[in-house]
């Protein structure tokens, strides 16, 4: 475990932020679900895309690092048997990895057995055990393993939308295997809707078919995934925390970003623009929830101004408590917050007092959230357990390093 002290200092230079995680695990399992060879490129082997990777090799596809950031994906096809024996899936600290995966799982091997790191078994799956239940599929949770066995049909699938869209991704990655049509039918409206989107994008890549319904999606039967070679765009949620380091006055290039991207962080953009105004700020975080930190940080430094962000409840069920960790690290540096059930409400200061050490709460955005907010500490900060980053960032600490920050970073026991 690494433990990072930072002196606080401005930033200045040109950055590109990683790869995006978050389409990277999309055009992975697309790739791996073909029956052919793809090559991916611009990959960045984060913790949460080892874990993807590696169950997409329990079932049966296979990875070739070709160079730096190019990976080829030997897709499994359908030559493997359709029942067991069950594959075991670690999916680490992955919510992604293992929402995406369950019903891929059933779908290809008739069950599995998951387990993951930290707190995801603790995550909610209900929206899956309710279909589970309707289905006839096994389940049973128990020491922090899930194990699944039995046979999805095409139907109509009810979910809600505002647990998350990781529950939508999974069936729309599952359900064109299964033979006769399927609907996806949304009972509340849909939350963090931008991630369906990308992975509606990955799909059309790959040649999925799927119509947007009035309240949901229609999903023909009997595809086949192609093989395609596609690119990972640069992540707009890690480029959130560069913004906020702009909005703090360091001197940022930030480059490679697509402009026309569908990935819902872009929202960084117009939000960032309304943090630099001299008034109280409202900002609805529904369908961005991962940009809290980066938020919560460049609103601790508004000086004299009022930032409610609001819509946060699903931060709960992150890997920390988001709201929590948010408030407890941020309150530790200096700044003036309050947290509430599903909001945040944050006093501006010119300079936090810093001089403290604070946790990184194995959770990679609270980590780099306290990073940035150093930046405008008066006295050093200490981050334990800074390693926490690679599940999405690996490089973070040496970009800001890169970046002329003054950070120094210790092992621990």
């Amino acid at each position: 475990m690494k433990t990072a002290v930072i002196i606080p200092g401005c930033l200045s230079g040109s950055i590109t932020p990683p790869p995006s995680k978050s389409q990277a695990h999309r055009l992975l399992i697309a790739a791996a679900l073909s029956g052919g060879i793809s090559t991916l490129s611009n990959v960045a082997f984060s913790q949460d895309i080892a874990a993807t990777r590696n169950c997409l090799s329990a079932m049966g596809a296979s990875f070739v690092e070709k160079e730096s950031g190019v990976l080829e994906v030997h897709g499994l096809g359908w030559s493997i048997p359709q029942a067991g024996p069950y594959p075991y899936f670690d999916c680490g600290e992955s919510g992604s990895t293992l929402r995406f995966l369950i019903p891929v799982a059933l779908a290809v091997h008739g069950g599995g057995a998951f387990t993951g790191h930290g707190r995801l078994m603790e995550r909610p799956q209900e929206p899956y055990f309710r279909i589970f239940e309707q289905q006839g599929i096994s389940y049973e949770q128990k020491d922090g393993v899930l194990r699944v066995e039995g046979t999805l049909t095409a139907g109509v699938y009810e979910l809600p939308g505002d647990v998350s869209s990781q529950f939508v991704t999974g069936l729309l990655y599952t359900l064109p295997l299964l033979e006769g049509e399927s609907d996806i039918v949304l009972t509340s409206p849909l939350e963090s809707g931008d991630y369906v989107t990308m992975t509606l994008q990955a799909l059309e890549q790959y040649g999925v078919k799927v119509e947007t319904t009035e309240r949901g999606w229609h999903i023909p039967g009997d595809q086949h995934y192609k093989s395609v070679d596609a690119a990972v765009e640069a992540d707009w949620s890690n480029a959130a925390f560069w913004y906020a380091a702009a909005s703090l006055g360091c001197e940022l290039d930030i480059q490679g970003l697509n402009a026309f991207s569908v990935q819902g962080d872009m929202r960084i953009v117009p939000y960032f623009l309304k943090l630099q105004e001299e008034r109280a700020v409202e900002l609805d975080v529904s369908q961005c929830p991962d940009l809290v930190p980066p938020l919560a940080a460049m609103a601790a430094l508004r000086a004299g101004r009022k930032t409610s962000i609001v819509n946060a409840g699903r931060l709960r069920i992150k890997e920390s408590d988001r709201l929590a960790t948010v408030t407890e690290v941020l309150a530790a540096l200096g700044a003036e917050i309050e947290e509430g059930p599903d909001y945040l409400v944050i006093e501006g200061r010119e300079k936090l007092p810093g001089g403290v050490t604070v946790s990184g709460h194995n959770d990679h955005r609270i980590a780099m959230m306290a990073a940035i907010a150093a930046i405008r500490c008066e006295k050093p900060v200490t981050i334990t357990g800074a390693d926490c980053v690679k599940k999405s960032y690996p490089d973070f600490w040496r970009d800001y390093q890169a970046l002329g920050g003054q950070v120094t970073l210790e092992e621990t026991v």
